[in-house]
């Protein structure tokens, strides 16, 4: 599924491409690119969830969030988040990248997708496509592209 969902973003919401595509037809391009029917059925699912949340429409607890506030992981997030990810999580509201809302809201995105655990570089696309439409945070979506865009290979020297 989440193989469809950077398909998706890279082709369609990255380059700015029409993505008011029906579901039936999108269905069948990405049947045609090889993907399986329940993998895209799960894809749109979360996409749809995404734009919810983005017009936070549902999850009333994202308009509470304190920015003063300590995330403390959940036993399920902590076996689905690993401390590097949850690392990258705090240092990008260091940054100013996420703030407590959008935060909650990648988390939210990560735990509904259907792998056990999620690596580093797959968080930090979820992040991407949660930054996209979010009203405010264009800058944050810009330096989250460059953190995965722009990774140098190697040492800094």
């Amino acid at each position: 599924m989440f193989d469809i969902l950077v398909y998706l973003f890279e082709n369609y919401i990255h380059n700015e491409a029409d993505i008011y595509v029906n579901h039936a037809d999108l269905t069948k391009e990405l049947s045609k690119a090889g993907f399986h029917d329940d993998d895209i059925f799960r894809a749109l699912k979360w996409l749809d969830r995404l734009s919810a949340l983005q017009e936070n429409q549902t999850k009333p607890y994202l308009s509470k969030v304190a920015s003063n506030s300590t995330r403390i992981f959940t036993a399920d997030e902590y076996r689905k988040i690993d401390i590097p990810g949850q690392g990258f999580l705090m240092f990008l509201e260091q940054v100013n990248v996420l703030d407590a809302t959008t935060r909650e809201m990648v988390i939210d995105r990560v735990m509904d997708l259907d792998s056990a655990s999620i690596s580093l570089d797959d968080l930090k696309w979820v992040v991407l496509m949660v930054l996209f439409n979010v009203p405010g945070r264009e800058s944050a979506y810009a330096q989250m592209e460059d953190l995965i865009f722009d990774e140098v290979d190697g040492p800094l020297h």
